[in-house]
């Protein structure tokens, strides 16, 4: 009798992948023996290395030549003949991608557009304040039928070599203050007032990618203090995350530093501006806290995801009192 094939297709961003390896987690628990492939946008691959679960990572270019390089996706996805393929995307291409694989069990979300092709489709529900649905919540509930109900938190593996770049003498906090949206950025004068009321002697990181150097050095220059050190485009994702793991506190947005946070259970403070935790994306480590405005707006949240400015124009939701984002270091 062969290994189980299994495949897991997610080309969203850095953080969707991050929350999918839930997902890989809990498949190797069930069946040790499987064969796991997972397949991903390029740029995102390197987050997976060192998963010990993982047998092979198919890279998809979305950029150049996609609809070219989708048809050889799929070629290289039905030469494999895999036994089941998880979707966890809810678009087209994808749709593409796991309806015609070729594959015998085929399990994906119903809001997916060939989800009627899939073998089995699962309802994707979006949270909301009163009935709050993690994302890893629901990307396990395409493999219920298949593990079981409970919550396996996603998880990342930084190596040794990881760990020894960003080995650092003292007590240290990082700071991620960028996001791809606005409305999901604390805008750099809050997160200097926090940095100012952090304790004198502690190391400061900030960290962020190459796009965030400037940010970064904004805060760094105009903080007034010496050791705060400017990582920004220094560190690959998983070495930023062997740092977090160490680091007495995280302080970050809603944004991929969350997810990995969560995928290494490192202590966390997460700011939310525009969304709200309820929607699916909150962090998931042991000690985390979650700090939001305390003004009731009626136009909060705005949308599942951020956006290039505020809608109203007056992006109250990022007025938080910054004592309360470092409460849980200083308290």
């Amino acid at each position: 009798m062969h290994a189980l094939k299994i495949l897991i297709i997610q080309t969203a961003f850095i953080g969707d992948v991050i929350l999918a390896t839930s997902l890989v987690e809990k498949l190797s628990a069930f069946y040790p023996e499987a064969k796991i492939d997972f397949l991903l946008r390029k740029g995102n691959e390197s987050i997976l290395a060192n998963n010990p679960h993982i047998n092979e990572i198919l890279i998809w270019d979305k950029k150049i030549g996609k609809y070219q390089n989708l048809r050889k996706m799929l070629q290289q996805v039905r030469s494999r003949k895999y036994d089941v393929l998880i979707n966890v995307q809810r678009f087209f291409s994808t749709g593409v991608l796991a309806a015609f694989s070729g594959c015998k069990q085929i399990i994906g979300f119903d809001k997916n557009p060939l989800s009627f092709l899939f073998t089995k489709k699962v309802k994707h529900v979006i949270g909301t304040k009163e009935n709050p649905v993690h994302e890893v919540q629901r990307n396990l509930a395409l493999i219920e039928e298949l593990t079981d109900g409970k919550m396996v938190r996603p998880k990342i593996y930084p190596s040794e070599k990881d760990f020894q770049k960003v080995k650092t003498e003292g007590s240290y906090a990082t700071i991620a203050p960028a996001s791809v949206w606005f409305t999901k950025q604390l805008p750099p004068q809050k997160w200097l007032e926090a940095n100012a009321l952090l304790p004198k002697g502690m190391i400061v990181y900030l960290i962020g990618g190459k796009e965030d150097i400037p940010l970064c050095e904004l805060i760094r220059k105009s903080s007034g203090r010496e050791n705060v050190i400017n990582l920004a485009g220094q560190l690959s994702l998983l070495e930023s995350a062997a740092l977090m793991k160490n680091a007495r506190m995280n302080f970050v947005n809603d944004s991929a530093p969350l997810h990995l946070a969560s995928a290494v259970n490192a202590p966390v403070t997460a700011v939310f501006c525009s969304t709200i935790p309820a929607f699916g994306f909150g962090p998931l480590s042991d000690q985390s806290t979650v700090v939001e405005t305390k003004l009731a707006l009626d136009c909060r949240p705005c949308g599942l995801h951020g956006f290039r400015q505020c809608p109203k124009g007056h992006f109250r939701c990022a007025e938080i009192d910054a004592a309360e984002i470092v409460k849980s270091l200083t308290s």
